[in-house]
């Protein structure tokens, strides 16, 4: 293992180390690739490329649309059968691989242990898999009484022209129950972005608003972008109930369809994830008049920042006297464990490579004990994930984005909340911001390289070059990495670890990280590809 760099005097420029990446490109690769690389500087207003697709060859980290839609926004849904319609591996590869959990009270449905696929075979691409789908919605609704059925696409699907949404209406009309389809073959975005977008549309279109419920508690709200891997949901609803804050819905996890369907009648939506769930919270604040505010789960001091947030939102006395009274008694428990931890492993140096906001969110949490983030970047973001939300109106419409529906939402003039714009507007009068997200740029350190869809090729160069004590991305780059000697902690999975998130979850990623990174067995492993001999390719030919 070579010996580590003291970054102690601020972070290098790594623009020859960009150089040199793009050297092994032909010319119009590395051209599009120096648009996806930045050498970070918080005082200047830069801009990255994102939300392209991935340049043929190039093996990425990237999932795609199907997986987005299914396995991430609707597969932490316990009350619903999502039945994929395609081949079996596609139904597989999206169950249960993000380890989201969940809690049912007893006697309450949870379809999540299954995974449901009508399977098909070379017979289906050649005559249709439409009677397939009809035989395997049937076949679920005998056997399990479901309130909701949702089918998607995979590739095959689309390819073959099968109709999931004339299915869709033709078995609930037959069956009575709310059934509806996703058009979220995988090839059909960018990434599993696409996914999402496509998952934020249907659920809107058919869940949200179809039922109506009464007050149950003083403050009332939605968390979204939260997908209870390892257990985070649960932690968050912890706090919540100890501080008397309502939770109706979460997207989407610990969450049910059943929650969706009245979630419009929340006063307020939390945003976590930016990228994966701000369509819903945008249309239901167009419809329905909830605001929504951008909020962060994921560290301590983030996590009392955001609760202090709720409880000025709805500026009542005693939620904010609760509030401090939480934050108080659990940052107690937090600093002791930081203060054990924190100086074995404080000075390490970190990279981060993951989905949604979490490459910018578990900065905070390395912050806390110390650890540098010398590189990050996101597998499907856009460019106000990097850049912040101001930059929305200069983003060029393309292609791929104009693939996705773009819904028309109207005021729904019965359920519309007059008395919360009235209150967005007086609290932006006092400088409460809503609907705002900063981007992760601007609080990353000058010099630290951002790399957005970071490639194989990419993160051993940058390795090679930074030297990091723990490397975060997920399953597929594991391996690899860790034959480096470099730990690698998978931040889509938790490596069955978690929870992590909220004050507890605080505690357990410092003991986490205590046991990954103040231990010398890294020290021990070498690349096994380092004392072998090397084949060299290069491209001549011009793309």
């Amino acid at each position: 293992m070579p010996n580590k760099k003291n970054y102690t005097n601020g972070l290098p420029d790594p623009s020859e180390l960009k150089e040199e990446i793009l050297k092994k490109y032909p010319r119009k690769v590395a051209k599009k690739r120096a648009k996806a690389m930045v050498v970070n500087d918080p005082s200047e207003g830069q801009e990255i490329m994102a939300n392209v697709r991935t340049i043929p060859g190039i093996i990425t980290q990237r999932g795609c649309t199907y997986a987005g839609c299914k396995g991430v926004v609707l597969g932490p849904t316990r009350d619903i059968i999502n039945i994929t319609h395609g081949p079996i591996g596609c139904g597989f590869y999206s169950w249960l691989t993000r380890r989201n959990q969940t809690k049912p009270a007893e006697g309450e449905d949870n379809y999540m242990p299954y995974a449901f696929s009508t399977d098909m075979q070379d017979e289906n691409i050649v005559f249709g898999g439409e009677q397939k789908l009809k035989t395997a919605i049937r076949e679920a609704f005998e056997i399990f009484k479901p309130s909701a059925i949702s089918i998607f696409s995979t590739c095959p699907v689309g390819l073959i022209g099968d109709d999931v949404h004339a299915v869709a209406r033709e078995m609930k009309a037959e069956l009575g129950i709310n059934i509806f389809g996703f058009s979220c073959e995988g090839y059909r975005g960018v990434s599993q972005s696409a996914g999402h977008h496509i998952a934020n549309n249907g659920i809107f279109k058919h869940v949200v608003g179809n039922t109506d419920r009464e007050r149950t508690g003083k403050f009332q709200v939605n968390l979204m972008g939260e997908y209870n891997i390892g257990g985070d949901a649960f932690e968050i609803e912890r706090i919540f109930e100890e501080c008397g804050i309502t939770l109706l819905s979460t997207y989407s996890g610990n969450s049910t369809v059943e929650s969706f369907a009245y979630s419009h009648t929340a006063d307020l939506n939390m945003v976590m994830c930016h990228r994966s769930i701000n369509y819903i919270a945008e249309m239901m604040e167009e419809k329905y008049g909830v605001p929504w505010i951008k909020v962060n789960f994921i560290g301590a001091e983030s996590t009392a920042k955001s609760l202090r947030k709720l409880a000025d939102y709805f500026g009542d006395d005693e939620l904010k006297a609760k509030v401090e009274e939480v934050i108080e008694r659990e940052m107690v428990k937090v600093k002791k464990v930081a203060e054990e931890v924190k100086p074995k492993v404080e000075g390490k140096l970190a990279m981060m490579f993951v989905g949604g906001s979490r490459a910018h969110h578990y900065q905070d949490l390395f912050n806390e004990l110390g650890i540098k983030t010398v590189s990050a970047g996101y597998e499907f973001a856009h460019r106000d994930d990097y850049e912040g939300r101001e930059v929305i109106p200069n983003i060029k419409i393309d292609a791929d984005t104009r693939n996705i529906e773009d819904l028309e939402v109207t005021k729904d003039e019965e359920h519309f909340r007059d008395d919360l714009v009235t209150k967005k507007t007086e609290l932006e009068k006092e400088g409460y911001t809503f609907k705002d997200y900063q981007g992760m740029m601007p609080e990353m350190s000058k010099n630290a390289l951002v790399v957005d869809d970071v490639n194989h090729w990419e993160t051993e160069k940058l390795i090679d070059f930074y030297k990091p004590d723990i490397f975060c991305a997920g399953i597929k780059e594991k391996y690899v990495v860790q034959k480096y000697g470099v730990p690698l902690k998978q931040l889509h999975s938790y490596d069955y670890g978690g929870p992590y998130a909220a004050f507890g979850g605080a505690v357990n990623f410092y003991k986490e990280m205590e046991r990954m990174l103040a231990t010398n067995i890294w020290k021990l492993v070498d690349t096994p590809w380092k004392h072998e001999p090397e084949i060299v390719g290069s491209i001549s030919i011009e793309a």
